[in-house]
């Protein structure tokens, strides 16, 4: 089985935000690697895994990083892969790297999720692979008819909810 996303964070302490990422890639049987690599404490070693991640067969990068958060942004610069950032918060209730990943010069974008929103990046990195894969397209679309089926069942559960002024 070879990885066909790409888990990257600044730093292991990232996991317990990043791990959500991979949860979802692993239900939805998208095969998927991790790895810690800093832009700024492993400059070489970030080159070389994003210059040599389309060749190996990745096909989407989800970039996780923390305070100046230039990981996404490095990796988007040296490969043609959409690569999707996860602001971390680490400092400054994560706006620092939120505001790094997501304003990205022209010509090298970054998709960007909320901050520590790595479940949204690893579900919008299945999205993409389910552009041209119809099997985890219906996975995705039996996921989304899931969450608002627990919504209707949620809102049914309010009727059951009393107060005396309630109508």
């Amino acid at each position: 089985m070879n990885p066909k996303v790409s888990i990257i964070m600044g730093s292991t302490s990232d996991l317990p935000v990043m791990e959500k990422a991979a949860v979802v890639l692993n239900d939805f049987r998208v095969p998927f690697e991790m790895h810690a690599l800093s832009a700024h404490r492993t400059p070489a070693e970030v080159e070389a895994f994003a210059r040599g991640a389309a060749p190996r067969g990745i096909e989407v990068i989800i970039a996780g990083a923390g305070m100046a958060a230039h990981l996404p942004g490095v990796i988007a610069a040296m490969t043609p892969l959409p690569v999707i950032g996860v602001p971390i918060s680490a400092s400054l209730d994560g706006m620092d790297a939120l505001l790094a990943i997501v304003q990205m010069p022209p010509g090298i974008p970054v998709a960007t999720v909320a901050i520590n929103g790595a479940m949204n990046a690893g579900i919008l990195a299945a999205q993409l692979l389910a552009t041209a894969d119809a099997d985890l397209r219906q996975q995705i679309i039996l996921y989304k008819e899931s969450l608002k089926n627990k919504i209707v069942e949620a809102n049914n559960a309010l009727s059951a909810v009393k107060y005396p002024y309630k109508v």
